[in-house]
């Protein structure tokens, strides 16, 4: 994979989902929560970044954690975790991390001088009269901050609209019912406008074009040309959608899906087909250079509180819409993978077992989830370069990689451990007959096992399907 971009893009052993990329002197930084590996709950650990030179998106460096949390007074050993933030360079030059905790309706504010930290405690949101945006009767509840300056002002937009969750709203006397866009002053933390509705939920979108992809969470913004473009995550949790206005402040019009972490939706495919188990997403589009992007997040080791962001390349067409993209291994690679060479397990965008992935989110089948493969790593949180991979495979299972693009592939081998016996049935299409077979033979070790396939070239996916007794452990393949 050297000098490549891959999915995730960042190292195996990162965890950060709700992703929010920006260029800052033509570096781009990746923004969003910080979940652990083996987590418990969500966003356990302090925000960090990482930066990418423009030109080398497959070179990351890790900018360390560029804000302590314990920062904010309200912050306590009790109610600790931070979630989904986004990021603006503010009117006065300076960068302003704007974030949320502990599900009490407060939204806070961070800045710094550089956009890779240390960020410093700067305020909360409030009316003028020092009440918290949040707070006052009728507010929405503060979730999950998109934040834009266009020509001078700014922009803020939050809403949170699960379809059970009313605790929240009766507790905080907020409004569940969609996402919000308020004005601020120029000192980024007044508020200067009441909250005005742009996205509905489930129980506002009767008749407004949002139906059957209603507002739930994730709020983002992005604006190109002379259209607004608002990315959130629907009634139906797994996908991403957008909506365009002329205006910041509305009226928005639905545009469609952008993306799924499970490619339900893509080429019409049904939930039950889905090709990757699904759970919550977030993600914000990105320009770097002449290329758009859309992040989103997967989810690891059989939970969802081990996320980690991907992204995708999109096309604004010319009357403004976007059409869904799938679920690729590429990412930032603009363009196929190179069909030789050694790429470990983890890179792969499909991943489902003999009863499929469809009906299996993480977050509500956590023990059927482990009947299931997933992914996975070696050593503990935040360790130094411990190893992902596939780990549960089973008689059945799908391993799924696209693309690459081939110059006479004739052989493969897989890195792999456990106790089984079977073989790894290669496709170019799930449609078509196999290209060729991998026989398998493990007594509880570790070995690699290599064939001959029929000769490919062109641009193809790639497909292992575990045929076979026992379980094994699916750590790298290498194309000949």
């Amino acid at each position: 994979m050297e000098n490549q971009a891959v999915n995730p893009f960042l190292p195996s052993y990162e965890y950060i989902p709700d992703g929010e990329a920006y260029v800052f002197n033509h570096r781009v930084y990746i923004f969003g929560s910080h979940d652990q590996f083996n987590g418990k709950k969500f966003c356990m650990n302090d925000y960090v970044t990482w930066s990418a030179d423009v030109n080398h998106l497959s070179d990351w460096k890790f900018e360390g954690v560029i804000y302590n949390r314990f920062k904010d007074p309200m912050i306590t050993e009790k109610d600790q975790f931070v979630y989904a933030p986004d990021v603006q360079l503010g009117l006065d030059g300076r960068y302003y991390l704007y974030y949320f905790f502990g599900f009490n309706s407060i939204l806070s504010v961070a800045v710094c001088d550089t956009p890779s930290g240390e960020y410093h405690f700067y305020g909360y949101v409030k009316y003028p009269n020092g009440t918290f945006l949040g707070h006052e009767s009728g507010d929405p509840l503060i979730f999950d901050p998109g934040i834009l300056i266009d020509e001078g002002r700014v922009y803020l937009y939050v809403g949170f609209s699960p379809r059970f969750i009313t605790s929240l709203a009766i507790r905080n006397k907020c409004k569940l019912d969609g996402s919000y866009v308020i004005e601020l002053e120029k000192d980024m933390v007044t508020v200067k406008t009441s909250p005005k509705l742009v996205i509905p939920s489930i129980k506002r979108s009767k008749g407004t074009g949002f139906e059957h992809h209603e507002f739930f969470e994730a709020s983002s913004i992005r604006k190109y040309k002379d259209m607004f473009y608002f990315v959130y995550s629907s009634d139906h949790n797994h996908e991403l959608c957008y909506a365009t206005s002329r205006h910041a402040t509305g009226p928005f019009t639905y545009g469609g899906v952008l993306i799924s972490n499970a490619d339900i939706g893509f080429n019409n495919r049904r939930e039950k087909d889905a090709l990757n188990y699904h759970g919550n997403n977030h993600g914000g589009m990105i320009q770097i250079k002449d290329r758009w992007y859309i992040l989103y997040h997967r989810h690891t080791n059989g939970h969802s509180y081990s996320r980690q962001t991907c992204a995708e390349e999109i096309r604004i067409n010319q009357d403004g819409s976007i059409d869904q993209v799938e679920m690729t291994s590429c990412g930032f690679n603009q363009g196929p993978l190179k069909g030789k060479g050694i790429y470990s397990s983890h890179i792969a965008c499909n991943l489902f077992s003999k009863r499929g992935a469809g009906s299996y989110s993480p977050l509500l089948f956590y023990k059927s989830y482990r009947k299931h493969p997933y992914f996975t790593q070696t050593g503990v949180d935040r360790e130094d370069n411990p190893d992902q991979y596939i780990a549960n495979v089973k008689n059945g299972t799908v391993i799924g990689y696209k693309y690459f693009l081939f110059d006479h592939l004739n052989k493969i081998s897989v890195q792999v451990w456990g106790k089984a016996k079977g073989e790894f049935q290669i496709y170019t299409s799930l449609d078509e007959p196999q290209i060729g077979s991998i026989p398998i033979l493990l007594e509880n070790n570790q070995n690699t096992f290599i064939s001959n396939i029929k000769p490919i070239s062109g641009k193809y996916p790639l497909y292992f399907k575990y045929v076979g007794k026992g379980t094994l452990n699916f750590g790298s393949f290498r194309l000949y």
